[in-house]
């Protein structure tokens, strides 16, 4: 059943043009109305979340993603396209749009996170949604019940050390152990927040690790065959050799979390 779709002249402040804008005194300002207003639609809110796993997708699934008409859909990846929450790629005649980047989906992530908490007498989840709170991929790095527990595995080891403006530092320990890994963290390129950031996991209301590091471990751990990520959704399921070496490396036990 589709969902009662958005007007298409509906269109944020900035579409009109006949407005003059107000300058504001302090000098020019974000336009977080504009970014709010494209995301505050379901219809582009289910498009924009299909889309967090980083992965590019055609217009016609993320149509069948929000519920709506692949024209309705067209109209609607048009504006995140001018909005900037979109970026789109061609291949002959198809083409496939992601996230615009990691800054969209921390966007998205964080909005999540600000949703008020949940009653004490909670609805069971169905099985796909238990299965995306259990673990799953934020962008491109490990979110989810088993994201959570592997940071705190890395703190408490001293392998990751929390720091200022919402960061995780690598110490010297962290350093040989991600190097054994297989990881040189001398050679990742560090991102506007350094090289791991501290990203508020939205079901579990702590921190897991994000950022450059967050997603070249999440790659490391998808390439040692540790976890493998689900080919049609944001979901990531662990090998049984994962979790012998979650638990081995960080402490990370399977029955311990899911009996939480």
């Amino acid at each position: 059943m589709l969902r009662s779709e958005s007007k298409d002249d509906d269109n944020p402040p900035c579409y009109d043009r006949a407005r003059s804008p107000k300058v504001s005194p302090m000098g020019p300002q974000p336009n977080i109305a504009t970014s709010a207003f494209l995301i505050g639609d379901p219809a582009r809110a289910a498009m924009l979340v299909a889309l967090l796993d980083g992965c590019a997708r055609p217009a016609g699934e993320l149509a069948h993603a929000a519920g709506v008409t692949p024209q309705t859909a067209s109209s609607h990846l048009a504006k995140l396209l001018v909005g900037g929450l979109v970026s789109v790629e061609t291949e002959g005649r198809h083409r496939y749009y992601r996230l615009a980047g990691p800054h969209v989906a921390l966007a998205l992530e964080s909005l999540a996170s600000i949703a008020p908490n949940e009653p004490v007498r909670r609805k069971v989840l169905p099985p796909e949604a238990q299965r995306l709170r259990f673990a799953r991929c934020c962008y491109d790095h490990l979110a989810g019940r088993l994201g959570v527990a592997v940071a705190c595995g890395l703190q408490e080891r001293g392998l990751l050390t929390p720091a200022p403006d919402k960061r995780f530092e690598v110490t010297a320990a962290g350093a040989i152990w991600f190097g054994a890994l297989g990881l040189d963290t001398t050679k990742i390129r560090p991102g506007r927040r350094g090289l791991a950031r501290q990203c508020l996991d939205w079901t579990e209301r702590r921190h897991h690790v994000a950022g450059p590091l967050g997603g070249q471990f999440t790659t490391l751990l998808c390439v040692k065959g540790w976890i493998r990520r689900a080919p049609s959704s944001r979901v990531i399921d662990v090998t049984r050799e994962g979790w012998k070496k979650f638990k081995q490396e960080l402490g990370v036990d399977e029955w311990d979390l899911r009996s939480e």
